[in-house]
């Protein structure tokens, strides 16, 4: 593997591609070219290819991608070959929203615990998730071995669970308030701002139709937001 920096929208991108090999295998294909890969996911064969190439020589000439054998690297690249234990701080709708999502019983990441503040919510369980005090929340991370967090706390309360979070040596935090946090070189902090997001969009529909049509065959391309 090269020694470099691999920018975040490679590491997404290598997410895609394992997601759209994931499906190929599912099928019974043993090879795929990248030519396939775009044409059938709406992809850039170039970009797949020079984002691969930053990781190793997977190709074979004439032959494409052996789909398990590249599946086997993305998924250890992505740290995937390990399960990987969540919380979740806040137990509202959002944090027992995101505690049910069915989507993670497919994944290797697993939710172990929920935190809040309100007494009535704490001992709870939504699913098999128990709500604690968020007063215990280094002691029942380093019992469950928690290694990520998801911040779902209103945004004032969100820089001081991201301290919490911190001092509990927990080093990868996904975050959905919508406040913009200070955090250490040590910590990887993902935020997902649904209002921007939206509003992104409202732009988009704000725009004369013909713009918006110009924009759309510029691009090329559909995006896998």
């Amino acid at each position: 593997m090269k020694i470099e920096k691999i920018s975040e929208l490679t590491t997404n991108r290598l997410s895609i591609y394992l997601r759209c090999l994931n499906e190929v295998a599912a099928e019974g294909t043993s090879t795929v070219s990248s030519e396939h890969l775009a044409h059938r996911f709406h992809l850039n064969s170039a970009q797949i290819r020079k984002d691969l190439a930053c990781f190793g020589e997977f190709g074979v000439r004439g032959v494409g991608y052996y789909v398990e054998n590249l599946r086997e690297h993305l998924t250890k690249i992505l740290g995937l070959d390990n399960q990987h234990r969540v919380c979740i701080i806040g137990a509202g709708r959002l944090g027992t929203a995101l505690t049910d999502y069915y989507g993670f019983s497919q994944t290797n990441f697993k939710v172990a615990a929920l935190f809040d503040a309100d007494k009535e919510k704490i001992g709870k369980k939504v699913g098999d998730v128990e709500v604690f005090d968020i007063k215990d929340f280094a002691r029942v991370v380093k019992k469950d071995k928690i290694d990520v967090a998801v911040i779902a706390v209103p945004a004032e309360y969100a820089q001081s669970v991201l301290e919490k979070v911190s001092k509990s040596g927990i080093k990868a935090v996904m975050n959905f308030a919508p406040a913009p946090l200070r955090v250490s070189e040590d910590i990887k902090l993902k935020t997902i701002d649904l209002t921007t997001s939206l509003e992104s969009l409202s732009y988009f529909l704000a725009q004369p139709r013909n713009e918006n049509s110009k924009a759309a065959k510029a691009s090329g391309k559909v995006s896998r937001k």
